[in-house]
């Protein structure tokens, strides 16, 4: 058995947590904030047995997709006015965890 932990962006937690309902996985999803860009995740904890793994990590990929996207980043500062200017940044995707589990219970 493994347990997978997946952390996408807000905007595609719908859309993943539809696919894994329509693919009989079973998830728990919590909501968690973004280290650089301080903006909503979601971090979806998966436990499945070995085969389905790549079943897992397949949905995740076809369904939290990396785009590009513009920020006001206050560590670009303009030189003469000291205010912040937007900033091209790649966000989304997923950053996803695959770890053994020793011991699965359910009370």
């Amino acid at each position: 058995m493994k347990m997978i932990i997946a952390i996408v962006q807000s905007k595609d937690s719908n859309r993943l947590r539809k696919a894994f309902a329509s693919n009989h996985i079973q998830m728990t999803q919590l909501s968690t904030t973004g280290g650089f860009l301080r903006e909503g995740n979601a971090t979806f904890l998966i436990g499945v047995e070995d085969e389905r793994v790549q079943d897992v990590l397949d949905i995740i990929k076809k369904n939290a997709k990396s785009r590009e996207q513009y920020v006001t980043s206050q560590m670009h500062m303009d030189v003469e006015g000291g205010s912040a200017f937007p900033v091209n940044v790649r966000v989304g995707g997923a950053t996803v965890f695959v770890m053994p589990v020793d011991q699965f219970h359910k009370f």
